[in-house]
């Protein structure tokens, strides 16, 4: 961490600190957040986390109602104060401005310092204490090591190594993407030996569906699964009416890509999600297919090389058609790469 002895000083005296995660977090961004502020609290701080948006129900495990305080029109105020008033801020899970949506002009007036934990590329937030690393498999993972750089490893409990596990466990995809690493593995051991099972940690994030969720997911691998053979990519379109008519929640179209993704051939998957406002696009891809580059150049988005995310302010049919005309151009690209 940049400048990590000024930071310890600092925090040797309690301070007021806000810790945001970012928008439609996921449990790395949670778990992390949430990991963060109960180690905090055990050093005497003052902490409250913010969430721009909702978080998946399938999340609801992780916290108490007063917890995490959802940014809306009614917290407006109550949010933009804990920010702007905070002795210290923490990014967790995004170092870009617009991952922290309505919250972005708060932090960029906030009158203490700003620190970032996070593992995504490209940082633009303008902060005053940064631990930053695109090799860390998860942002979990760096919070980790915040805290054992803080001289702490002794206070991390049973509850914050559930945090802690549970966004390990989803940024690496159960520990099936590439930036899995030993160090990922052995600090899941550690979290073990603490007590944190695992095994429940998995089922409360993945066998935790409702049933309105399970029927959309049937209803969008039969009817709105797409195979494009001939450019080793899959898709998926999901509309407004389709989520009303599915009781959508937060987090029921999380993971849907992966499908896409898991059929023999496919390295190239993408789901196209039409908001009210906006149409969101999310990618997956496998090996040095870089859908970053790909949602950055086409999709004013990013993230890391085989999972990123985009959005556009065409209806859905144009975003489809945008879609679907920019893949000839990376056919040889896709065709040519092996798989396995």
């Amino acid at each position: 961490m940049q400048h990590i002895e000024g930071f310890k000083e600092m925090m040797s005296t309690p301070q007021t600190i806000t810790i945001i995660a970012h928008h439609n977090p996921d449990a790395d961004s949670l778990g992390s957040s949430l990991a963060l502020a109960s180690y905090l609290k055990k050093k005497n701080h003052q902490v409250q986390v913010i969430s721009p948006s909702n978080y998946p129900v399938f999340l609801d495990w992780m916290t108490n109602s007063d917890d995490v305080i959802i940014y809306w029109s009614k917290t407006h105020n109550l949010c933009q104060r804990l920010i702007q008033q905070a002795d210290v801020v923490f990014c967790i899970d995004f170092s870009s401005y617009n991952r922290s949506h309505d919250l972005e002009p708060f932090i960029k007036e906030a009158s203490g310092k700003v620190a970032i934990i996070d593992h995504h590329l490209e940082p633009n937030i303008k902060a005053d204490y940064q631990l930053w690393n695109v090799k860390a498999a998860a942002t979990a993972e760096l919070v980790y090591d915040f805290i054992v750089m803080m001289g702490d490893k002794h206070l991390i409990d049973v509850r914050m190594g559930e945090y802690l596990y549970a966004g390990l466990v989803t940024d690496t995809s159960s520990f099936k993407h590439p930036s899995t690493t030993k160090k990922s593995h052995l600090i899941t051991a550690e979290l073990m030996d603490l007590g944190v099972e695992t095994n429940r940690i998995q089922r409360l994030i993945y066998d935790n569906n409702s049933e309105s969720k399970l029927k959309f997911l049937g209803y969008a691998l039969r009817e709105k699964l797409t195979v494009l053979r001939d450019f080793r990519t899959a898709y998926f379109t999901i509309s407004v009416e389709e989520q009303e008519r599915f009781n959508h929640q937060p987090g029921d179209t999380e993971g849907l890509v992966n499908y896409a993704l898991s059929i023999t051939g496919i390295l190239f998957a993408v789901i196209i999600i039409e908001k009210p406002d906006v149409v969101k696009l999310s990618f997956r891809s496998v090996g040095e297919f870089a859908a970053n580059e790909f949602a950055r150049k086409h999709f004013s988005g990013g993230g890391h090389q085989n999972a990123a995310g985009g959005v556009s302010s065409l209806s859905m049919e144009k975003v489809q058609e945008k879609f679907l005309g920019l893949l000839p151009a990376y056919k040889d690209q896709l065709m040519r790469q092996k798989i396995w």
